[in-house]
């Protein structure tokens, strides 16, 4: 065929004109006939394959779809955006097309009617060229794009290619063969052939990439819009379109708003709206949203790859012709040059691109996972109540003596907790995401692997895989050491999650904890759990060291094997053979040191997404309860008319063991035999029918753990039903004739609020209706309250409501279920928080009023009086079952009414006015000015803006400061530093002495060496490994491995044998130099990782002691997710990367010296280019870093609302679910996912932006050093020199700015340590001169127990005192109430005693000692305090009552019986046997005289409902599976353990009913008889037979008396809250009692 087209000459001889013309017409031709063949319509098979093949390259999210999928639009509305096309464009692009058609059909019909060449194929190119740019010309006319037309864009450069290679080898011909150039006009057409090809490339370049819809403001591009999706094509190319974020960084610190939103197509509502679509496994929903991103990662990989072996490809070929020396060769060279310079640009543009897919994809999968973790939340039954059976099984184990590891024991298990959900979203999904980006990994080195073995074959024949063969008998090592990095990574991040949810505890019941001061024992049990997490790190480290040392030792090995065997089999192993062979094994060292690190990545992530997996499978609640499945299909209930229960049987949710992947061990319920304690705790409602009527007040009582929040968790879905059925439906778009919604609100027993103001607490995301607002406030009380505070209902409550007290928390979650407008409104015991008096105007205005009026109330109360005259029906609960149920009216007449409401006659008249306004002294303070006594300064400030409770989280500005690393230096040890220091100066020693030995062994061949050891002067540098920052913390430094002839003394002392005849010594030595190297290495990863778990011990330690000892004000202002934040992701980082990160800086900072010492030593002439480099580097760099640094920063304070958030959610799920809000919450996750990862992938593309512009100007450096060798100005070893030193320098300065990045980013987590190690801290804990004696305080001495003096109290210096003036003398053994309305100071004056808060002036003396000399462990573990939220932490309930085994089980035991927590049947069976086999049996106890019946659990076997509480009983975190009545017992149970001289009582009885508080009461008053007995008292009924009372008034003592007096005394503020109270003389009666028992006392 080649005599044919060309006389003879081979297809491939570019030098002829013919072959250069051929290809040049049928190239073009058969790429336009590949189009033309795409307009084809294919048959149905055909199409099939086409689309199934298409599937994966196309776009997951469409531009125009995610815009749409946005805004909640449809894309054909996003589509119908102008996108017209410049017609300007069209006639130039067609126009010159046509030229260009016309001319060359000219030139074929010249050729085919004048026959000039009879060659029909020369007279055929002519017209296929004309063919080509007629499918051009038309391109623009029949589909116009204002996008760049990519068949145009691929056409233009084939025909730039072709006509620069026609022109270049006529100017090459003429240059070398002195063959005449072409005729004039011939030439000329050519270069004007090739600058319009250029101009239409230029305007192609000029297009946009995507053109902005009519939802985009244009102006507003490159501002708050990405200009990533609208830059010209040549600014997506050069990464340009970065630049004005770059030059914002420079000159100032980077605030929110500087950076631009994401692009819409990585945005996260668009992403995980199509990704919840989406069904099938995990692995294969990930790679339906990154197919063409991975795709299109794996072809631009390969394209590097291949550039990247061209390199040393015409490196070689150039110092070959340096050789030479002839002008043909020198040409040659100057070409290669230019293709060098070519290949080095093409890898550096798909290195560019391919890992910003990469970026894309893992910025697209973590959005779509942690999306999706959290959408899981919303859907997931509550586990919240579940224990932890795996600290059963330990407790067990622990008493038996057993504890067996099973591999098993760390398998993902379902029934996630807050701490391990976190972790979740924190690691795992960026552990998978991080997968999906460095997937290039996994396929690039075998890829390399294979290219450097075909080369070595050819070089070394079948010796060269004798060597692989080390390799093959490794392979059953590595495979072992990969099997136990599986394990240890399971339980690494088994221990991780504990440690989490042990901290979870811990923060969120700092409060508790400090009451009781058990610091020390929680800061143990989080050491403990860190210790056993510290304890897998060390494995894990261990083990990656070992397969570090496996495969750097490996090629070594490989390198020594193979050419012993080669000169074994006779070959001689000449300079050339060996110095090849050397490159190569170092060339295939990093690949194979990726491999095995990849394969432990690639099996890591596999647990990961086993763990997302296990929790995304865990149960769901049904599409009746959950908005966010409301598209499926509605149940039958979902039509059916009414709310209620039909033969219901509900047990409380708990983990089904078909959920736990077939495992025993993984199961939280097992066997009976097995966690019998845990198992003992169960609950269930029995036989539940109850159809609530509509429009109406229902109520539902009960006594104490009776199972009234339990029907309202059924009728709202929260519970497994195991029969029967809810009816129920929600569907908030359909409005009745009243104008409510059918939809559910909901206000909790535990009120769950919002970190917002107090209005957006009651709107809860509705619209703002002022009228009905207003009208809500007056309704529920608020208006008071309101008034109070400076900021009124803008006043932001903090995490958890911290700055209201329990009334106003209760009143205000009242108000959101009150102002939505639902039909079914459920309401958990609101009155239960309040006073009669507010009690009574609920009732009146709420309860009867208009806002209520048409809607079904369902309400528990303990209330039955009060409320019974507006209440249609009625349901007592007992037990688990309905004991009573119907009208009101009916049960009155049946006589049943009496029985009930009896329980409750009149107590809740009986409640101390104000009583539970009352706020505590961090409330105060957080409400700072907002007390009565500060009136006058609220007048000044009524125009000021709501101040922040919570602040804006701090972000360091400018570099690090020297204080962080000093502070991590000093953490890891100093001497660690010291030693890597001189290991790092040990390695530069061993790689200088690789190089001096390769010098030395090419001399041993004598003349040989100059002409041949030249042609292999090339540093080997691991361009694409610029991704491995690997969490295997062996990261060192990048692979480096130069082979420079270095220039020096030739003569040597020492003689050594000649290389011929003993090339195996060379061989040896230089293996002996490689493993000296490796060991070196291996000792400095040693130190490094000694170091790293010191300082992560020491840090860890020292944040934990600084959260838990910091004042409660901090506590209260910080929400929750900045502290998890701090303990999850920032610990990890300094656990993990840091360590590594500084010894690359320290590694990389020592090679790029080390490079600069070479060239001033060998070629100064470079020091003039090099520092020209130096200083544009230094202004890129300088640009990136102060960029880079600024968007990490806001990456990290990003990513603590998402925790914070969701923490929140967590503990809110229920309320959520009620109102079906799930959607906007999940549209807040989404703004926040997107707030922290827009910072992340702005940071990886100005990563992008520096790499290109390092390589770019590597490559110019490396191409200027060539041309300036080529000249013949230097000798050709100089010249390879000079090459190598130009490549050394560009690589080592840039990947020094690049580790230094990435080392100031690793400290921003330092830094956001050390912060919180500087917090405002309690007073110390135990001053060792100044400690109270053991039997302080006693009882014994008549003095005065507690004596306040003069007491002056501020929260703030500058603000009023709270207290002032106070003075007042309490005896041992009396009994104190404390009484005031709001804000008076009551709460404070109680603090004051436990030192929350110290003494402006004056003090408080307590058995002589002035408490503020003293310790605050000493004094708070004297002194016993009695909150109204009673907190229970997990563990079993004998933990919760005596923490530190003080006490024995009989003790324990007892003290639950006083407070009616057992029954006394069950306190016998127990007292009797201390570990029963089963539970013990409860039959025949009466059922009105027992409370021990639970709120939460599992099932029980007995017939009768009663479940059993032993000392054994798992507790849930937070207690969640008692009820809030039974917590408070558990209290007052541990006060009664602790037997305190002095008890300090927030009256915690609020959610107990009437005839279990009339018991407990009387415990109180036989109980603490040898205790001082402080009590703030929130029932005048509690106190009015105590000693004597305090009234307090304004921060001063206004009363201070016997109740008896003070009820006498005309006008007094305690007379007057007597009669409000409505019992006047029965509280007068009792008080008189009392004095008269006192006097006949006396």
């Amino acid at each position: 065929m080649d005599a044919m087209f060309c006389d003879g000459s081979s297809a491939l001889d570019l030098g002829e004109a013919c072959v250069r013309q051929f290809w040049s017409a049928i190239i073009p031709a058969a790429f336009v006939f590949l189009l033309c063949l795409a307009y084809v319509p294919l048959p149905p098979p055909l199409r099939r394959l086409a689309s199934v093949l298409k599937s994966p390259f196309s776009e997951y999210v469409t531009l125009e779809e995610a815009e749409a999928l946005d805004a909640s639009l449809s894309p054909e509305v996003v589509e119908s955006a102008d996108k017209s096309v410049p017609l300007w464009r069209t006639v130039v692009l067609s126009f010159i097309a046509l030229l260009e058609s016309l001319v060359w059909l000219g030139v074929g019909a010249y050729r085919l009617f004048s026959h000039v060449d009879g060659n029909p194929w020369v007279t055929a190119q002519p017209i296929l060229a004309s063919l080509a740019w007629f499918y051009a010309s038309l391109v623009p006319i029949f589909h116009p794009r204002a996008t760049p037309p990519w068949d145009l864009l691929v056409l233009y450069c084939i025909h730039l290619v072709i006509n620069t290679v026609s022109l270049g080898a006529v100017l090459y011909n003429y240059s070398v063969h002195l063959m005449p150039l072409p005729h004039g006009l011939v030439f000329a057409a050519m270069i004007v052939d090739l600058l319009t090809i250029m101009l239409l490339l230029a305007i192609v370049l000029q297009m946009p990439v995507g053109v902005p819809s009519k939802l985009v403001k244009k102006e507003e591009i490159g501002k708050s819009v990405t200009p990533e999706d609208y830059t010209p094509l040549w600014g997506w190319i050069s990464f340009h379109w970065v630049w004005p974020l770059i030059r914002r960084g420079t000159r100032a610190t980077l605030n929110e708003s500087d950076v631009w939103d994401l692009s819409p197509t990585m945005q996260s509502r668009p992403i995980f709206v199509k990704f919840s679509a989406l069904r099938g496994s995990l692995v294969w929903r990930i790679w339906k949203v990154n197919s063409r991103d991975i795709l299109l990662d794996f072809v631009g990989t390969y394209i590097s790859v291949v550039c990247k072996y061209l390199g040393p490809f015409f490196l070689k070929k150039i110092l070959d012709a340096l050789q030479d020396g002839s002008k043909e060769r020198i040409q040659q060279a100057y070409i290669y040059a230019v293709l060098a310079f070519l290949a080095q640009l093409c890898q550096a543009e798909a290195d560019v691109q391919h890992l910003r897919l990469g970026r894309r994809a893992e910025a697209k999968t973590k959005s779509a996972l942690m999306a999706a973790i959290y959408a899981k939340a919303l859907t997931r039954k509550d586990f919240s109540g579940i224990v932890d059976s795996e600290k059963a099984r330990d407790v067990k184990d622990a008493k038996d003596n057993k504890k067996e590891s099973k591999p098993q024991d760390d398998d993902p298990k379902a029934g996630a907790d807050t701490g391990k959900i976190v972790n979740l979203m924190a690691v795992d999904s960026n552990r998978v995401a991080f997968l999906v980006s460095g997937m290039y990994f996994l396929y690039m080195p075998p890829f390399e692997v294979i290219i450097s073995c075909v080369f070595l074959y050819h070089l070394l024949g079948w010796s060269a895989f004798a060597g692989f063969l080390v390799l093959f008998l490794g392979w059953p090592l590595n495979s072992f050491i990969v099997r136990r990095a599986i394990r240890i990574q399971k339980g690494l991040l088994s221990a991780r999650d504990k440690r989490m949810g042990v901290l979870n505890e811990l923060i969120g019941a700092v409060k508790f904890i400090k009451f009781f001061a058990w610091e020390n024992r929680w800061i143990d049990r989080v050491m403990n759990a860190r210790h056993k997490e510290i304890q897998w790190m060390i494995k894990s480290r261990i083990n990656s060291l070992i397969l570090s040392l496996l495969w750097t030792c490996a090629p070594i090995l490989v390198s020594l094997v193979s050419f012993t065997t080669y000169v074994m089999l006779g070959n001689e192993l000449t300079v050339s053979v060996a110095f090849t062979s050397l490159y190569l094994f170092g060339m295939i060292r990093q690949p194979l040191n990726t491999i095995p690190t990849w394969i432990v990545q690639v099996l890591q992530t596999r647990v990961a997404i086993k763990r997302i997996e296990t929790y995304l499978d865990e149960d769901e609640v049904s599409e009746q309860v959950s908005s966010l499945k409301k598209w499926g299909r509605p149940s039958p209930a979902d039509v059916e008319e009414g709310f209620g229960i039909v033969d219901g049987t509900f047990k409380w949710n708990e983990i089904e063991k078909t959920k736990m992947n077939g495992s025993s061990s993984t199961a939280l319920f097992e066997s009976s035999s097995e966690t019998s304690a845990a198992s003992d705790h169960r609950f269930e409602l029995k036989d539940v029918s109850v159809m609530f009527p509509e429009g109406k007040l229902s109520l539902v009582t009960g006594p104490t753990a009776s199972g009234k929040t339990a029907l309202l968790m059924a009728l709202l879905g929260e519970m497994t039903a195991l029969s029967g059925r809810v009816v129920m439906l929600k569907n908030p778009s359909r409005i009745d004739a009243n104008g409510l919604m059918h939809a559910i609100s909901y206000s909790a027993q535990s009120p769950w609020l919002r970190h917002q103001s107090i209005r957006d607490n009651i709107l809860f995301g509705y619209p703002y209706d002022e009228k009905r607002y207003e009208e809500v406030i007056d309704a529920c009380a608020l208006r008071p309250d309101l008034d109070i505070l400076e900021d009124g209902d803008l006043t932001e409550i903090g995490a958890r409501g911290v700055s209201l007290s329990g009334g106003q928390k209760a009143r205000v979650a009242l108000a959101r279920a009150v102002y939505a407008r639902t039909k079914y409104v459920l309401l958990d015991d609101p009155l239960s928080a309040v006073d009669s008096h507010t009690a009574r105007l609920l009732f009146e205005k709420l309860l009867k009023g208009p806002l209520l009026e048409n809607r079904t109330v369902i309400l528990v109360t303990h209330h039955v009086e009060l409320v019974l005259p507006g209440a249609n029906y009625l349901v007592r609960m007992l037990d688990g079952r309905i004991d009573t149920q119907g009208k009101v009216e009916e049960l009155r007449e049946r006589g049943l009414l009496d029985d009930i409401a009896h329980g409750s006659t009149a107590d809740h008249k009986s409640k101390e006015a104000e009583s539970q306004e009352e706020k505590t002294e961090e409330q105060l303070a957080a409400e700072a000015q907002g007390e009565d006594a500060f009136e006058d300064v609220e007048a000044k400030v009524a125009d000021k803006k709501p101040r922040k409770l919570v602040k804006d989280e701090h972000r360091e500005t400018g570099s690090v400061k020297w204080s962080i690393y000093k502070t991590y230096l000093k953490a890891s040890s100093y001497w660690t530093w010291a030693i890597i220091a001189v290991l790092i100066v040990l390695m530069q020693v061993a790689s200088v002495s690789e190089k001096l030995w390769i010098k030395v062994w090419g001399e041993a061949y004598g003349g040989e060496a100059d002409s041949l050891a030249t042609p292999y002067l090339h540093t080997y540098s691991a361009a694409v490994e610029h991704e491995i920052v690997m969490d295997t913390h062996l990261s060192m430094s990048h692979a480096q491995m130069s082979f420079k002839g270095l220039q020096g003394p030739s003569s040597y002392a020492v003689q050594f044998p000649r290389a011929q005849e003993h090339p195996l010594f060379y061989v040896a030595i230089y293996a002996l130099i490689g493993l000296a190297t490796a060991t070196i290495n291996l000792a400095s990863i040693v130190t490094q990782i000694t170091g790293a778990l010191r300082a992560s011990r020491l840090l860890f330690h020292e944040l934990l002691v600084a959260v838990v000892r910091a004042t409660m004000r901090w506590h209260d202002v910080t929400p929750h997710g900045r502290m998890l934040n701090r303990f999850s992701k920032d610990i990890e980082t300094v656990d993990s990367s840091l360590s590594s990160s500084l010894q690359s800086v320290n590694s990389s900072l020592a090679i790029l010296f080390a490079s600069v010492i070479t060239i001033i030593v060998v070629f100064p002439a470079f020091l003039l280019p090099a520092t020209v480099l130096g200083l544009i580097y230094r202004f890129l760099g300088v640009g990136y870093l102060n960029t880079g640094r600024d968007l990490r920063r806001m990456e990290s304070n990003g990513r603590s609302p998402i925790f914070a958030g969701f923490s929140e959610l967590l503990d809110g799920i229920v309320t959520v679910r009620a109102f079906s809000a799930e959607q906007r919450f999940l549209n807040e996750l989404h703004g926040r996912i997107d707030l922290t990862t827009k910072m992340w992938y702005s940071f990886w593309m100005t990563n992008r932006w520096l790499m290109l512009n390092f390589e770019i100007l590597g490559a110019v450096a490396v191409l200027v050093t060539t041309l300036f060798s080529l000249s013949g100005f230097v000798s050709p070893g100089i010249a390879g020199l000079c090459i190598t030193s130009a490549m050394s320098f560009t690589f080592n300065s840039y990947w020094a700015c690049r580790y230094w990045t990435a080392l100031e980013l690793d400290l921003n987590s330092v830094e956001r340590v050390v912060e919180y190690l500087d917090l405002p801290q309690e007073p110390p804990a135990v001053i060792e001169s100044n400690r109270p004696p053991a039997y302080w305080p006693s009882s014994s001495n008549q003095n005065a127990l507690i004596s306040v003096e003069d007491l002056v109290i501020k929260y703030i210096p500058e603000l009023p005192a709270v207290l002032h003036g106070v003075s007042f003398q309490l005896r041992p053994r009396e009994r104190v109430g404390l009484l005031g309305r709001t804000g008076s100071g009551k709460s404070t004056l109680a603090m004051s005693v436990l030192r929350f808060v110290d003494p402006t002036s004056g003090r408080i003396v307590i058995d002589g000692i002035d408490i503020s000399t003293i310790g605050v462990h000493d004094l708070r573990s004297r002194i016993t305090f009695i909150p109204q939220d009673a907190t229970l932490f997990s563990g079993t309930l004998r933990d919760n009552l005596d923490p530190f085994n003080e006490h024995t089980d009989e003790e324990c035991l007892d003290v639950l019986y006083r407070v009616r927590m057992i029954t006394e049947t069950a306190y016998d069976s127990q007292r009797g046997s201390r570990a029963p086999s089963r539970p013990p049996s409860v039959h025949g106890v009466d059922r009105e005289a027992t409370v021990a019946s639970s709120a939460v659990s599992a099932t029980s076997t007995e017939v009768e409902s009663r479940t059993t509480i032993s000392l054994e009983t798992q507790v849930s975190a937070g207690g969640t599976n008692f009820s809030q009545g039974q917590r408070q017992l558990v209290a007052l149970a541990r006060a009664l353990l602790r037997r305190s001289s002095v008890i300090v009582l927030d009256e915690a009885t609020s959610s107990i009913d009437f005839a279990t508080d009339a018991k407990i009461q009387e415990t109180i008053r036989e109980e603490f008889n040898d205790s001082l007995l402080l009590t703030v008292a929130h029932r005048l009924k509690t106190v009015i037979d105590y000693d004597r009372l305090i009234v307090l008034d304004n921060g001063q003592i206004a009363e201070f008396d016997t109740p008896y007096n003070l009820i006498q005394k005309d006008d007094g503020i305690f007379r007057h809250m007597c009669l409000r109270s409505g019992t006047f003389a029965e509280l007068e009666a009792v008080a008189k009692a009392k004095a008269e028992g006192q006097a006949e006392s006396q």
